[in-house]
């Protein structure tokens, strides 16, 4: 009978090394899934009745109506921020591209608050379409490629179906066959 033995080989450990990484690293995210809430319900512990806050290490002077109602506005554009971030970095999907829309739209409705501009959650939209125009897309392209792989047809005659005039109504149709 064969005793099993302690020492590990070296395809061994490696493995072992890389599943202790990788049950760090899903632990880790797990906990900052878990602060989410958390870290949105802060702002409660801020001032509610002054527009500047002073302690020992930092200054807040806004133009908001109090601190605290600056702080929900920041952590209320952060938390789905660094949530969607955090799917799209561990996102193994063909579409994950698409996450980017709504990152960019948080981020610059999160720029407008830090810069404390006066449109609040207005003007983002100006600045996410030519980010749309771009991802949209591709990211359909992709979907196109991946369907007639899928399908087992060519690509020249989807080229062909492309080129060939088509009514709105058909288009749409096509859209979600």
């Amino acid at each position: 009978m064969n005793k099993p033995s302690n020492k590990l080989t070296k395809g061994t450990s490696l493995s072992h090394k890389t599943a202790r990484r990788n049950l760090f690293v899903g632990g880790f995210i797990v906990l900052i899934i878990a602060a989410a809430p958390f870290i949105f319900y802060s702002y409660k512990s801020f001032p509610n009745d002054t527009k500047v806050w002073e302690t020992s290490l930092y200054s807040i002077n806004t133009s908001f109506g109090s601190v605290n109602t600056y702080i929900w506005f920041l952590v209320g554009k952060f938390v789905p921020l660094y949530l969607l971030l955090l799917w799209f970095f561990t996102c193994k999907h063909w579409w994950h591209w698409i996450i980017l829309v709504p990152i960019a739209m948080y981020a610059f409705q999160l720029w407008g608050i830090f810069n404390e501009s006066k449109g609040l959650d207005e003007l983002e939209i100006y600045y996410v379409l030519p980010l749309m125009l771009v991802i949209v897309p591709a990211v359909y392209l992709i979907r196109a490629k991946l369907f007639s792989k899928i399908r087992q047809t060519d690509l020249e005659s989807f080229e062909a179906e492309l080129g060939e005039q088509q009514s709105v109504w058909h288009q749409i149709k096509d859209l979600f066959r």
